[in-house]
């Protein structure tokens, strides 16, 4: 079961991240040691689960949403979580989409009142207590690429860091190791789901990550994770939201631990 490590004595300690089970989709939700909460996508359409899941957290209001890139599986559940939660600061790549799902975000942010900010390389996010800068979008990618305009956050708490990389593939993993910055992290959220174009050797070796979480739908038609991540990633130990259910870090900058849902 999953059981909430973070106390209200201990909420100024610790930093936990909580990989919400979605299916096949994406949402992490950030909890810092300074008690500031974090929306990292939304799943899929319907947002309803990811917005009981952050209720059952007791979360009042967001600090700060980060829409990784406009695919559906990524953004689709935020505009539900927009009407649900007081949103303060909104990041999202620039990138624009057709879809009736980046429509309805675009909408929700407009209701709350808050401007988009750019998220790209180099790009700090101001919290206290943790530190977190987006890693890429390094560049601009072709409007076909949503993939690669995936924002990829950094989040550290002490000695213990976080990489959330949307649905990055190559080219976006090759632009952040060209561009020096530190991509080294205890934790890595696997981009694309484990599709077998994201998540090189070469990016495994920048991050050289302990854990490696895999957000995926039980019996998706996509294949995802690939043989040839699961392969990539062997020196990790991997947690996969189809076989564990949610999957919740906590950590105090020294020290962390791993609950899961199942």
């Amino acid at each position: 079961m999953l059981v909430s490590s973070t106390p209200t004595t201990a909420a100024t300690k610790t930093t936990s991240v909580h990989f919400i089970d979605v299916g096949q989709g994406d949402s992490s939700y950030i909890k810092t040691a300074n008690g500031d909460d974090i929306i990292i996508d939304g799943g899929n359409k319907d947002g309803s689960d990811v917005v009981a899941y952050l209720k059952k957290q007791k979360v009042k209001d967001i600090e700060v949403m980060v829409a990784t890139h406009p695919d559906a599986d990524h953004i689709g559940g935020l505009d539900e979580v927009l009407k649900a939660f007081k949103v303060k600061s909104v990041y999202a790549p620039k990138i624009s989409h057709t879809t009736i799902a980046y429509k309805e975000f675009l909408t929700a942010v407009k209701k709350e009142g808050v401007k988009i900010k750019t998220a790209s390389k180099g790009v700090k996010v101001s919290l206290k207590g943790v530190s977190a800068t987006f890693v890429a979008p390094v560049k601009s990618y072709s409007k076909s690429d949503l993939n690669n305009w995936s924002a990829v956050l950094r989040l550290v708490h002490g000695k213990k860091s976080f990489l959330f990389t949307g649905d990055a593939e190559f080219k976006s993993e090759t632009d952040m190791i060209a561009s020096k910055q530190t991509l080294q992290s205890t934790v890595l959220k696997v981009g694309h789901h484990g599709a077998k174009t994201s998540t090189s050797s070469a990016f495994v070796k920048a991050v050289k990550p302990q854990y490696a979480v895999i957000s995926v739908g039980a019996r998706n038609n996509y294949g995802h994770p690939t043989k040839d991540v699961l392969n990539r990633l062997k020196s990790a130990k991997i947690y996969r939201t189809d076989q564990k259910g949610s999957i919740v870090f906590t950590t105090n900058g020294s020290s962390m631990s791993v609950k899961t849902q199942r």
